[in-house]
């Protein structure tokens, strides 16, 4: 009986160690290993024999080394450089560098940016010229030199000029006195504009007192009394306030570059464009000088070129750009064209009683475009006169 048991046993299929088994650590099988071998206190032989078995079957284990599954990197989609114009330009230059591939339909395509910024690149080194700078119109030969240059860069405007002796900026007045004299000429005929000056000229004491602190002395009705508006009366107090003020100085004036002082005067009120082109052009003898709000000027340039419509004062940077550094020059021409042509400006048309202009119009909506309307009878008596010429 006990041989049959025993018998049973062994034909019995030997047990399978356990699946979770392979997934312990190796230190604590063989600590289960060892546990088992150990002698016990009472056993018989079938679980002797069972315990052997089991025995022999765990040490058979193979060692496995199991990583976790974190240290695993997860795959990542490759990164696609993208290169900036500059990058592209330096790509182009170099043999060793990485062309970046565009797959379409029709296959691949090797992009060719940077090499049309190379050629651009080329092409605008080919046709620089050298930089002419410009002096101050009143200095000796300096107009002569814009002269040449306008012959040479405009062939057209070459024509014109052979047709009237050159301007002359010979005279000076202080930029306050200047900017003084622009306000009180301000939408007034010449002669009009001729007798209020004297007599505000006489209420201060002469020119030479014609200072900051002398107009914030006077009242509005003082000014009234010789034929001064009360808004250009408000119009003369803003501008001595804001040189009392140190905002604006004679000095600061003359040593700003244009863009700088077209900033600061415009913010005096009753000063606009205009005024400052004007101020610019006669006053400082500034030598790059367009004024694109002016009605003469923008006429001139339609004739001048046989356009259809007068050209808008956004277009005349591009229209004009060959005269640099001597728009003031080529505008003063502009303005003997026109005037030889009989085609009036908003000056005449205003001078004569005519209805306001366009140009009128929009700076009358701004209040800081202010226009001298003076009878045309030459160019000084466009600027130059009301300007202290």
């Amino acid at each position: 009986m006990g041989e049959q048991t025993q018998h049973q046993h062994q034909s019995q299929p030997q047990p399978q160690p356990h699946p979770q088994t392979q997934s312990q650590p190796l230190s604590q099988i063989q600590a289960q290993v060892q546990a088992q071998s150990q002698p016990q206190p009472h056993h018989d032989p079938l679980t002797s024999s069972i315990t052997s078995t089991t025995t022999t079957e765990l040490i058979a284990i193979p060692q496995q080394t199991v990583s976790p599954l974190a240290k695993i990197p997860p795959s990542r989609p490759r990164k696609v450089r993208k290169l900036s114009p500059d990058d592209a330009a330096s790509t182009a230059n170099d043999p060793n560098s990485l062309q970046i591939i565009t797959t379409t339909r029709d296959g691949p395509k090797t992009t060719a940016k940077s090499a049309k910024i190379k050629t651009s690149q080329q092409r605008a080194l080919a046709v620089v010229t050298p930089r002419i700078i410009a002096r101050s119109l009143s200095c000796e030969g300096e107009v002569e030199n814009a002269i040449r240059h306008l012959r040479n860069a405009d062939p057209l405007l070459a024509s014109l000029i052979d047709l009237h002796p050159p301007p002359t900026f010979d005279t000076f007045h202080t930029p306050f006195l200047a900017l003084t004299r622009s306000i009180l000429y301000q939408q007034l005929a010449f002669k009009a504009g001729t007798s209020i000056y004297t007599r505000f000229i006489a209420l201060c004491g002469g020119e030479a007192d014609v200072l900051p602190d002398t107009v914030l002395a006077l009242t509005t009705q003082q000014l009234r009394q010789i034929g001064v508006s009360g808004r250009k009366a408000s119009y003369l107090h803003d501008l001595a306030r804001k040189y009392h003020n140190g905002i604006l100085s004679d000095s600061a004036i003359v040593n700003m570059d244009d863009k700088s002082l077209f900033t600061m005067l415009t913010m005096v009120n009753g000063i606009g464009s205009w005024s400052v082109h004007m101020f610019m052009i006669f006053s400082l003898h500034r030598p790059d000088v367009l004024p694109i709000n002016d009605l003469g000027v923008r006429k001139g340039v339609q004739l001048l070129y046989n356009l259809e419509e007068l050209p808008r004062p956004s277009q005349m940077d591009q229209l004009c750009d060959k005269w640099r550094p001597y728009r003031s020059v080529a505008s003063w021409y502009l303005w003997r064209f026109v005037e030889a042509k009989g085609s009036p400006s908003s000056a005449v048309a205003v001078a004569t009683g005519a209805s306001m202009t366009q140009q009128q119009q929009e700076e009358q909506q701004h209040q800081q475009q202010p226009q001298l309307l003076d009878p045309i009878n030459s160019i000084l008596n466009l600027g130059a006169c009301a300007w202290g010429q």
